[in-house]
Parts: C-alpha cells; structure tokens; sequence
C-alpha cells in the first residue's frame, strides 16, 4: 500500500490496482492528501469496499448500502434511511467491523435509545430497529457476513400503535369551521378528511386530476421536498394509482375553489405548498376549536374509521386508501372491527330464530282428542281393515293338485 509525495505540490498521493465487480483489473488515483497517513487510509478504506471481505467497518457498508439502494428507491425512501443511519446507528457502529458487531452490542444500543428518547413512539422504534436489520441482512447476502446478531439481539418498539388517533365526524367538522377563514386550509383538510389520500398525494394534486365528468380524483403521483427543492414522484406502491369517487358536496367545493383560481394551469399543483403548511394549520385549528391534535396522517386514519362505522368492509376499504393488500387495512385497523361482532352475533340471532320451529305447547301434547286420534292412527297403522261381506277364497299361485278320496271301513 504505497503512497507518493508530489515535489510540486508538497501533497500526498496514492496509486493501487483493485478488481472491479466483473472482476477487471483497474488503476486508481487519488491526489491532494496533506499526510502520508491519510493517502493509505484512503487505498485502504476503497480496497474494503471493492472487496467482500466482512472486516468493513459499519461506515464503508453503509455507503455501499445507500450507492446501491439510491437506483433501487425513491428518493424520499433514501432521505428517510440517511436520516435514520446518521442519526440513530451511525454514531454508535460506524467503526466496529461488521463481523465483530454482537447481539450484546445491539442490545446495549437498543436500551440507549430508548432511554433517551422517551418521545419516540413504538411504532418509530420499531422503524429505527428495522433499518439496523436491513442493512446487516445486505451485509449476510452480499458480504458473507456469517452472523446474525440482529435476530438474537430480537427488536424494540411495536409494528402497530396499540391505540389510533383519529376524529370523529363531530370533531372534524369543529376543526373545519375553526380553519374556513382560509379557503385552501379548509378545502386541503376537506379532501384529506372525505378521501383518505395521504397528504403527498393532495400536495400533488392538479386541475388534470380532477374529473368534472365522473366527479373523482385521480391519484397517479405523490409530493415530498428534499434538499430544499419540491420533488414529484410516483405514489408509494402500485395500488396508490387509483381514481377515487367523491360526494357531489365535496366534488362543488373543489369545483368552486379551482373556479377561484387566476389563470389555473391544469399541470400546476391545486395546493402549492409544504408538509409544513399542513401541520402548521393543523395546530391553528386545534387550538382554535379545542380539538385535540392529530397528526396529518391520521386524518387519513380518521376517514378509515368513518368507514368502518358506516358497515363498509375490508376490501373496500382498502381499494379506496390505495393498500396494496387487504391485510394492511386488517392489520392497521383491526381495532376498529371489534364493536361490529356484537352486530354479527345480533344478526346470527334473528337468522336463528327464524330458521328453528315453534315447540307445542304441554297443554297441547297432553290433550284427550290428540291422544285418541294418536291411538286411533296407531291401531290402523298396525292391523288391516275388516273386510265386508264373504270372504273371497284365498288364490295360490301356481298349479292346484286335487287329493284323492279314500272311503274308511
């Protein structure tokens, strides 16, 4: 692992050969390092990378990991890791080896994190774990890395938030009448509350998506901001792309908020603003009206649970939030379906009652004219009728022998 000084510049600079992934021999160049030590640890640090060798510290893998899921995600996926890796686990593995990182080493750094961050939710742990799991399950499948210490160490936090936030119609339309001063925060909540759409897929909205003849909006696209710059992608799965029906009152309110707009290009986003905008007048209408705060998506979960209230089941519903399985409406608000097992049971009940006979009465078993005519079907059941008249002889079938008369002495 040589490394050169230029005469000229005084800098540092290194030169080595490595192996690239189809297996080629090529040189590399590296100039302008102010140290010896910092020319090698650069040719040291590239040749660990190119290599398979499980010995890379958690910082070079990391790299690896974000270069080769940068073609693979969205952009706002790859932003939502960085943030995670940089702030969450970087910090505490970036230079251990990969190979020397334990389960007890994971568990140290789980209790750390959740003891100091007491405001982070379950279901944000749980995230934050996962991230640390996927990156090592990278590491087993292309870096035979030959331990799993993420599966020993086992998780923190939850997948599903034991209790929902969500509104109730009557709160929503509190919240509604405490944000009408202004027209676009009203008419944002109203589609975010009637249709259930995430809160990218209303920021991305345009004239183009709304159908004046159908009275339904299109959702073909979601909006996020990343480096200070507004980015338009495709919605989150295959099943986001989807038209969603709505009311004729909220099909007149957008109708009437697109008519105010000046010279409305039908490419331009309806709601040209921030994620921010939206939280920001979510804690003014809260406030405003007493409402308690919820998160934007929420709004979304409150739309599910007005749904679910009015006897719309599973599939249903998961067509309209644009779930790419039915299983993630089930898993997501199971905790809403409970109050409709009593409606079940209640309907099983009146099946029920229908369908067994009415018992008589023990007045009516024991009666004398019952008993009679029992006695009478069971007697004519069991002996044939009295013939009237001569009894007709008996015909055998077959050939009749006559027997000879013999005359006794």
């Amino acid at each position: 692992m040589p490394a050169y000084k230029d005469d000229k510049t005084g800098k540092w600079y290194t030169k080595f050969y490595y192996k690239d992934w189809q297996g080629v021999n090529r040189q590399k160049w590296k100039r302008g390092f102010a140290t010896k030590k910092e020319a090698l640890a650069f040719e040291r640090d590239f040749l660990e990378k190119q290599s398979t060798n499980p010995d890379m510290t958690f910082q070079a893998l990391y790299e690896i990991y974000i270069e080769d899921m940068s073609g693979r995600l969205k952009e706002s996926s790859i932003q939502h890791k960085k943030n995670i890796y940089e702030t969450k686990i970087l910090p505490y593995f970036g230079k251990m080896p990969i190979n020397e990182i334990k389960a007890t080493d994971i568990r140290r750094w789980q209790t750390q994190i959740m003891r100091d961050s007491h405001e982070y939710k379950d279901t944000y742990l749980k995230s934050i774990n996962n991230q640390l799991s996927c990156i090592m399950n990278y590491a087993k499948r292309f870096y035979d890395l030959n331990t799993d210490p993420c599966g020993k160490a086992g998780s923190m936090g939850k997948s599903n938030a034991e209790e929902m936030e969500f509104w109730t119609l009557d709160e929503f339309l509190a919240f509604r009448d405490a944000i009408k001063d202004k027209p676009v925060s009203y008419m944002c909540f109203e589609i975010l509350y009637w249709t259930g759409i995430r809160e990218g897929e209303l920021l991305a909205l345009t004239a183009e998506d709304i159908n004046l003849t159908e009275k339904s909006i299109r959702i073909n696209k979601t909006y996020s901001r990343s480096k200070g710059k507004d980015v338009i992608t495709t919605p989150k799965t295959k099943k986001s792309k989807r038209t969603v029906p709505i009311p004729d009152f909220l099909f007149q309110e957008v109708k009437d908020y697109m008519d105010r707009q000046y010279m409305l290009d039908p490419k331009s986003r309806l709601f040209p603003f921030t994620k921010s905008f939206l939280a920001h007048e979510m804690k003014r209408g809260s406030n405003a009206s007493g409402v308690k705060k919820i998160r934007i998506h929420d709004v979304r979960h409150s739309h599910a649970s007005l749904l679910i209230n009015e006897g719309y089941d599973a599939l249903v519903i998961a067509n309209r939030l644009g779930h790419e399985k039915v299983s993630t409406t089930l898993n997501t608000y199971s905790h809403m379906f409970p109050h409709k097992q009593k409606e079940l049971v209640d309907n099983l009940q009146n099946l029920g009652e229908k369908a067994i006979p009415t018992p008589a009465s023990p007045d009516d078993i024991f009666s004398l004219d019952i008993f009679e005519d029992t006695v009478e079907e069971t007697v004519t059941a069991n002996f044939p009728p009295t013939p009237v008249g001569p009894v007709p002889k008996e015909k055998v079938p077959g050939k009749v022998i006559q027997m000879p008369i013999r005359n006794i002495v």
